[in-house]
């Protein structure tokens, strides 16, 4: 099986256990996981409803954090506990350093479980096995943690890189051959970035041009970052030569837009992006960011909080529902996973992703400045 079909099936895996979430906790209530593989009913919870999860976020740079992964996981672990469960919250502002500290309090502090997103994935290595010597299970959370980890959690990431990859070749069109194009990829120091980057160049490698002026490893994804970036591309490349930018998030994509309007750009060429950011949403209605990738964060969250759960409540969290995939790190193999798909966002289907899923409202994408826009798609 090659890496395309490995990928269409984690994809279909996850569909699946879409399907099976709704019944996981009804089935745990019958005993039905609480053994590996779901065969035994005999097996006594570690611990009931009177939980604390502590939970690691990386970086406030992106909104997401704050705005809907921390109070989604919330929720959805009081709901799962009869409001007796806990989320003790930390983010750590892209400072590896200070997000071990905040994991080594959380063990002093013995929460229950971690969901750890980590600002640097090598790094925290060392906070995850003093974790597990404290006997604490620790579940990587959209970024693939280092360490002896317990489970994994997040997008398909190298689906994201292709659905990227692929919008950009799609929309240069038949001039894609002749057009050059800037990557400005995440920082070097996420896992993530790396995934992205190989799943983008798997669309655009041989089908457009990507200069070594052009092509930038973002330190910590941060915005100003990738102008000063972009900037450099524009001196070396020079600005009337750009066709297109691979933006891996909606964050560096605005930076870009920045850079390229600062530089004298009358059009905009076409540039990706990532993550749904309600900017993003409304440059990609009044056509000066080309698209970017919705994921649904309520879906992470959710089985997160599942997860974080289940295994304190010592379920199997390898049920179907919950970790139907497996990925490798650098440190550990076969770690059990789930690979929530994702979706291009274009001008199209902005009804039909962040509106249907109540990211936001027309009336926070629709403000005087995009009403037009808003109008002209059919958003009211």
């Amino acid at each position: 099986m090659n890496a395309r079909t490995t990928r269409r099936t984690a994809v279909r895996r996850t569909a699946i256990a879409l399907a099976a979430a709704a019944s996981a906790i009804s089935l745990a209530a019958c005993g039905v996981i609480d053994g590996v593989g779901g065969g035994s009913s005999s097996a006594s919870p570690k611990k009931g409803n009177d939980i604390t999860v502590g939970l690691l976020l990386p970086e406030k740079e992106n909104p997401r954090y704050d705005k809907f992964d921390y109070p989604i996981i919330e929720k959805q672990v009081r709901s799962l506990t009869d409001d007796k469960g806990k989320v003790v919250y930390e983010n750590a502002d892209a400072d590896a350093a200070k997000q071990n500290q905040q994991l080594d309090q959380m063990i002093a502090d013995k929460v229950d479980v971690l969901l750890v997103d980590a600002v640097d994935a090598k790094a925290i290595a060392p906070g995850v096995q003093k974790a597990k010597d404290a006997g604490i299970p620790v579940i990587a959370y959209d970024r693939l943690a280092q360490g002896p980890i317990d489970a994994y959690i997040s997008f398909d990431n190298e689906l994201v890189g292709q659905v990227q990859g692929r919008a950009l070749v799609d929309k240069l069109g038949s001039n894609a051959s002749s057009s050059t194009i800037v990557m400005m990829n995440g920082s070097p120091t996420d896992p993530n970035a790396a995934q992205f980057k190989a799943g983008a160049l798997s669309e655009l490698k041989d089908k457009v041009k990507i200069p070594k002026a052009g092509e930038f490893d973002t330190k910590d994804w941060k915005p100003e970052n990738a102008k000063a970036n972009m900037q450099a591309a524009i001196r070396a490349i020079g600005l009337s030569n750009i066709t297109g930018v691979y933006s891996a998030n909606d964050g560096m994509a605005g930076a870009i837009i920045d850079a390229l309007k600062e530089a004298g750009a009358t059009k905009i060429p076409p540039v990706t992006g990532q993550d749904a950011a309600l900017d993003a949403v409304q440059r990609i209605l009044s056509g000066e960011q080309y698209m970017s990738v919705y994921k649904s964060y309520p879906e992470e969250a959710n089985n997160a909080a599942e997860m974080a759960v289940s295994k304190v409540q010592g379920r199997s969290i390898e049920f179907d529902a919950l970790t139907r995939d497996k990925v490798d790190s650098p440190t550990q193999k076969q770690i059990p996973s789930m690979l929530v798909p994702v979706v291009a966002l274009t001008k199209g289907n902005i009804k039909d992703t962040v509106l249907q899923d109540s990211i936001y409202t027309v009336q926070e994408i629709c403000t005087p400045k995009y009403k037009t826009y808003c109008d002209a798609n059919g958003i009211k």
